[in-house]
């Protein structure tokens, strides 16, 4: 390893995930399992990619790990929030995403992990039920209760690192508003005036996170830190912060499906996206406004990716739905249908149908790992605010759209990004360019 100023993975990492449902209790089970070599963490960049630094003579392919200081999975010690109060066990077995074979190895190490009484508000996701909620009064009494969580968790375990990651379900959508979202100050009034309307429970989630030192990953659609306000706290913590949304079926498809019309210059009428699943997740998006707040994210990756100003001959009138059906058999087991109109030489329609059937938490759980063992490494490496080398796993990359930046949704491309934080960090030159 090169010399870098990036501090040591000394001690302990908490990762504290808000929510213990499908997808936390799959990332926990499967890291638990790993690490007594029951079970492999595949699709996980951080512990199978590698990556070449140096050139020429120097050129060398390697690990994550020995480029840059990063977490076992035996410094992990996991901590989670949710609004039913089953252990982590108890919720692995009730997702029926694991077969018992796959959980029972680990089951006195799930059982410990108890969830924490969730910050709630019913009218963020409907379709919730749950009784292990904080009695809060108001937003900012939210973010006094988690904060206090944190400090709890981090005596009682005596880690020495906390990053707190988002894996509940989608809350209803809260479009960016200057008036309350446009500065910290504007934000913490809105906060103490206990403004429920612009002021989500993930956002008191993100607040509380940052202003302990933990950096924050927003796992779903929502609008949380993707607010002027929360990159400003962000700064101010010198905190790292990354989101929206995991990308696991039918936008990793799409984001690495795009790029090949477009540097094949073929032309694409329509993208018709559809999926069922039947998991807490599909039972959350049955709610129209939920499902808007994730239509939003899926609706971004095509647009970036396949410019009707660079090219108006090819995409300049794209028709690109998406629909999500909740459908209780699948659980789990995700489909997804894509049905791609795209036209060839002199005008000429062809079809393009992929039937993607995927486990969305097996998909998942690799990233949860990835994100948040890169995120405590760009914590100790300096780095704060938006991250934006993290957008390969995530389906609607952060970005400063105030000042009309756009996000990077070309999966090849937010590979390069990724490989190039890597190589800086590890104290080598950054040495790919995205064109």
């Amino acid at each position: 390893m090169k010399q870098t100023n990036v501090k040591p993975a000394d001690g302990k990492l908490g990762i504290l995930v808000v929510g213990c449902g499908a997808v936390a209790t799959t990332f926990m089970t499967g890291v638990l399992m790993a690490r007594k070599g029951l079970a492999k963490p595949i699709g996980s960049m951080t512990q199978y990619d590698k990556i070449r630094v140096g050139d020429g003579a120097e050129k060398q392919y390697l690990h994550y790990k020995d480029i840059v200081p990063l977490a076992t999975l035996d410094d992990i010690v996991f901590g989670c929030w949710d609004v039913y109060p089953q252990n982590a066990y108890q919720a692995a077995v009730y997702a029926e995403v694991l077969k018992a074979k796959d959980i029972e190895p680990v089951r006195d190490e799930l059982e410990q992990i108890v969830p924490m009484k969730a910050a709630f508000d019913p009218n963020y996701a409907k379709r919730l039920t749950g009784d292990n909620v904080k009695d809060c009064q108001t937003r900012w009494d939210m973010v006094e209760a988690l904060r206090k969580d944190i400090e709890d968790f981090k005596a009682s375990t005596g880690v020495s690192r906390i990053v707190v990651i988002w894996a509940a379900s989608t809350e209803i959508y809260v479009p960016y508003d200057e008036a309350y979202h446009g500065t910290l100050a504007k934000l913490e009034a809105a906060m103490k005036a206990d403004d429920r309307e612009h002021i989500a429970p993930s956002m008191c989630y993100a607040y509380a996170a940052l202003t302990k030192g933990c950096p924050f990953i927003m796992g779903a659609p929502n609008t949380t830190v993707d607010i002027p306000a929360m990159w400003e706290l962000a700064e101010k913590t010198r905190m790292p912060i990354a989101g929206k949304d995991f990308k696991t079926g039918q936008t990793l498809v799409k984001s690495g499906f795009a790029p090949i019309l477009k540097v094949r210059n073929l032309g694409l009428a329509g993208w018709f996206s559809t999926n069922i699943l039947g998991n807490r997740d599909g039972l959350v998006l049955d709610e129209p406004a939920n499902f808007h707040t994730k239509e939003v994210s899926k609706l971004s990756t095509l647009e970036t990716i396949l410019r009707k100003e660079d090219q108006p001959d090819l995409y300049g009138n794209i028709y690109h739905k998406v629909r999500i059906n909740y459908y209780p058999p699948r659980n789990d087991n995700k489909e997804g249908w894509d049905n791609i109109d795209i036209f060839g030489w002199m005008g000429y329609p062809m079809q393009i149908k992929i039937n993607f059937l995927c486990r969305d938490s097996i998909l998942a759980a690799p990233l949860l790992l990835d994100l948040t063992l890169l995120s405590d490494l760009a914590a100790r490496a300096g780095r704060y605010g938006i991250q934006r080398f993290l957008s390969f796993f995530l389906k609607s990359p952060m970005h400063d759209y105030t000042k009309g930046e756009e996000a990077v949704n070309d999966l090849f491309e937010q590979y390069v990004m990724l490989k190039n934080a890597i190589r800086e960090m590890g104290g080598y030159e950054a040495d790919e360019k995205i064109d």
